[in-house]
């Protein structure tokens, strides 16, 4: 379609140069215009039209020879900025115009330009932040090829690179605004002022005068610590001040309502508190120096007592003796005495874990002896109300207590001497020889009633008699069927049964046990008892041959009864019928 039209054009451009060359002939007759100068007219319009042609056709060439031109050019850029922009070649379609391949480089050419442009602004927005983020926070900068255009993944890779900047920026600033505000606390509590540069730019509100490097932020640490280290050093001096102070006020009786009033007039910084306190002590020693007897015997009454918690014996309070019982009250006597009592505090706090063990086995070791006491009391079997099943868990509690206090006690003791190099006394003795020399006194004890519950029993021997009365008679003239029935008789019975059966410290009026072992038995149950002690602690000893005599409950204690009395005893009738 478009060659018909072409074709179209061509054949009316004929036609018209024809009808105008024949209307020039027709003008040219008219005027009667000789051949000669016909001819001459027709070659002018010859020349002029084959003129104006050959100019169309010159502009034409020209445009074909600027568009091929082109094509070249485009294709050169192309190779250039693929190569710069790491792009894939452009290619040309197959069957294009020249125009067409012109049209299409340019428009490719053009895409691509403006793509670097676009990365060349985003390369050199990205490069300020990038050199912003890493002078604050003293980093290296992401780095690119000088005079290179960055691909898309180079750019991609400095924005992440920025994004971990920002980010390690955004730490840094808590780090720095909680250390910042740790300093102003600590300074605003010492009444510190600032004074290094470190230290102004440290408190100032003003972040972005200071570098959040890490040498800046080990720099304010490094500040903090040493603040924090001057604090404890002005509370330690802050705390023994108070002490002397408060030492000095119980020494001299101040009022209360003068010492509440100083208390409630002291400053809030630490620096203008220890002034404070100063002063208080030096005026405090001037009145200690006038009332130098009153404070010394008041140090001695503490002293004593503080000998006393730490249960020092006459060895350990000895060589102090001589400033002790010393009339000379002076200020050396003063300062001695102090000496010695902050020494005594030492000691306590260093073995208050140890004291406290012994304290604790001592209470232990009282309700042991107070136990052992109620065991051979016949009356502690008439109460009633569950106080004797209490007493038995008490008691068992106790007994396994004790070796656990004991054993620690003397680990302790081992690993004080190690520790400190000085043997641990107790009342001027070892804790192990304390504990031994206990159970030995107890041992001893134990033997000595045995010894006189013998003798007594052998001294008032049971008559047997045949019948109910004389029994009663001779447990004193009163029947127990006749005393009060009620409830409590069966128990008053058989408590005495019992205590009978366990002390054998008096003979019982309602039951006779005859037991007749053999000689070689008793030898032998006699080198059993020996061997079993060697190889018990005091505790299990002393516990294993009162085993036979502690009864937890009345039923127990009516089921002993009942055994013993179907192996070996001969029982009269009241016991019978108490049973």
């Amino acid at each position: 379609m478009p060659g018909r039209k072409s074709e179209a054009l061509a054949f009316s451009l004929v036609s018209g140069i024809n009808l105008a060359m024949a209307r020039l002939a027709d003008i040219w007759d008219s005027i009667g215009i000789m051949e000669d100068q016909r001819v001459e007219r027709m070659q002018t319009v010859k020349k002029h039209i084959e003129g104006l042609l050959n100019q169309m056709i010159s502009e034409e060439e020209y445009l074909k020879k600027r568009i091929g031109n082109n094509i070249n050019t485009f294709q050169k850029q192309l190779e250039i900025l693929s190569m710069e922009m790491s792009v894939e070649p452009f290619e040309l379609e197959d069957d294009l115009s020249v125009l067409q391949m012109e049209k299409n480089l340019r428009l490719r050419v053009e895409v691509l330009e403006k793509e670097r442009g676009e990365r060349l602004r985003e390369l050199r927005t990205l490069q300020e932040q990038d050199e912003e983020l890493c002078e604050e926070l003293s980093a290296t900068p992401f780095y690119l090829p000088p005079g290179s255009l960055p691909t898309r993944a180079q750019l991609q890779e400095l924005r992440l690179h920025i994004h971990t900047l920002g980010q390690e920026k955004r730490s840094r600033v808590l780090v720095f605004s909680g250390l910042r505000e740790d300093i102003r606390g600590v300074m605003a509590e010492m009444g510190h002022e600032p004074e290094t540069s470190l230290e102004k730019e440290a408190v100032c509100d003003d972040t972005d005068t200071f570098l959040l490097t890490h040498d800046n932020i080990k720099a304010l640490q490094l500040l903090l610590c040493q603040l924090e280290m001057k604090r404890k050093s002005l509370t330690a001096l802050r705390d023994e001040l108070r002490g002397k102070a408060l030492c000095l006020w119980a020494r001299l009786e101040s009022p209360e309502q003068e010492q509440r009033a100083f208390r409630d007039a002291l400053p809030r910084t630490l620096s203008e508190e220890i002034t404070q306190w100063q002063t208080e002590v030096d005026r405090l020693a001037l009145l200690q120096k006038a009332k130098m007897e009153e404070v010394i015997d008041k140090i001695r009454q503490e002293l004593v007592a503080l000998w006393d918690r730490c249960m020092f014996g006459p060895k350990q309070r000895e060589p102090f003796n001589t400033h002790f019982c010393s009339s000379s009250f002076t200020e050396e006597l003063l300062s001695r005495h102090d000496k010695e009592l902050l020494k005594v505090k030492a000691f306590y706090e260093k073995a208050r874990p140890l004291l406290e063990t012994v304290e604790r086995w001592n209470k232990n070791w009282v309700l042991f002896h107070d136990f052992e006491k109620k065991a051979s009391d016949p009356n502690r079997f008439s109460n009633r109300g569950g106080a004797l099943l209490k007493e038995a868990k008490e008691r068992v509690r106790v007994q396994k207590l004790l070796p656990k206090l004991e054993e620690e006690l003397r680990s302790g003791a081992a690993a004080w001497e190690k520790d400190h190099g000085t043997v641990f006394l107790v009342w001027g003795e070892r804790a192990a020889d304390r504990i031994t020399s206990q159970w030995e006194e107890l041992q001893l004890q134990r033997g000595k009633e045995k010894t006189e519950r013998m003798t007594k029993k052998g001294e008032s021997t049971p008559v047997k008699a045949q019948g109910k009365r004389s029994q009663t008679g001779a447990s004193g003239g009163v029947t127990p069927s006749k005393t009060r029935k009620g409830p409590n008789q069966t128990m008053l019975r058989t408590n005495s049964i019992s205590s009978s059966s366990s002390s054998s410290s008096t003979p019982s009026a309602f039951l006779s046990v005859s037991i007749r072992p053999t000689l070689s038995s008793q030898k032998a149950q006699q080198k059993n008892r020996t061997l079993d002690v060697s190889q018990r602690t005091p505790l299990q000893e002393f516990s294993s041959e009162k085993k036979h005599s502690r009864v937890g409950s009345y039923s127990e204690f009516t089921s002993e009864l009942s055994r013993k009395v179907s192996g070996d005893a001969i029982l009269n009738s009241t016991a019978k019928d108490i049973l």
